[in-house]
């Protein structure tokens, strides 16, 4: 845990974790109440707490919620379970977390039942055929390692089951330089926007 905030500090992951923010932030308008499944110390869930949203933090390491930062509200647990209300929250947001989790249907299955009537679901899925993705899961210790789920199709359709979906390629990382891209073998996230089905 250590390593990894001391991580998060550095200029080439604030970058990310800017970027990250700056999409997933444009597509809650409209939002309020979001929950961040997998969200580790809440770097991302601060930075939309201080834009005003409602931010609940869902992880299973008790150790990463104690950095979370006192303006997102935290709970631990696991995504398969899920212990919350139905119809809660407006979003459910998973920042390159839902790919780490081994049931994802389960995960998938809660996390429509928590979001209201037409709420959103916001997954950035790491994309394993980008350069980024093989120089990262190259390295010993990368927590990339630890990935579940590669088939970004199959991602899909198991959240179009549930959700009606829009995706794209985005963020193009090369080295330490960000910069737009849709290119597969360039962009290093899959984002998938998502708004929950009527009859769910």
């Amino acid at each position: 845990m250590e390593s990894y905030s001391d991580a998060c500090q550095t200029d080439f992951w604030k970058a990310v974790f800017h970027a990250e923010y700056s999409f997933v932030e444009e597509r809650l308008q409209g939002c309020k109440d979001v929950l961040s499944v997998g969200c580790g110390p809440a770097v991302i869930e601060k930075m939309l707490s201080d834009r005003g949203f409602h931010v609940t933090g869902l992880d299973v390491s008790r150790e990463a919620l104690n950095s979370a930062p006192d303006e997102v509200r935290t709970i631990a647990g696991n995504a398969e379970e899920m212990p919350l209300p139905d119809s809660s929250f407006d979003a459910v947001i998973y920042v390159a977390s839902l790919q780490f989790i081994g049931d994802c249907g389960a995960a998938i299955r809660h996390t429509s039942r928590v979001l209201r009537p037409g709420g959103k679901l916001i997954a950035l899925l790491l994309n394993p055929g980008s350069f980024f993705f093989r120089e990262q899961s190259g390295k010993p210790g990368s927590y990339m390692r630890k990935i579940k789920h590669t088939d970004l199709a199959g991602m899909e359709r198991l959240i179009s089951g549930y959700f009606d979906v829009q995706a794209e390629y985005f963020l193009g990382i090369i080295g330490e330089k960000l910069f737009e891209s849709s290119d597969p073998g360039v962009a290093a996230l899959y984002a998938i926007n998502a708004t929950r089905q009527s009859q769910r």
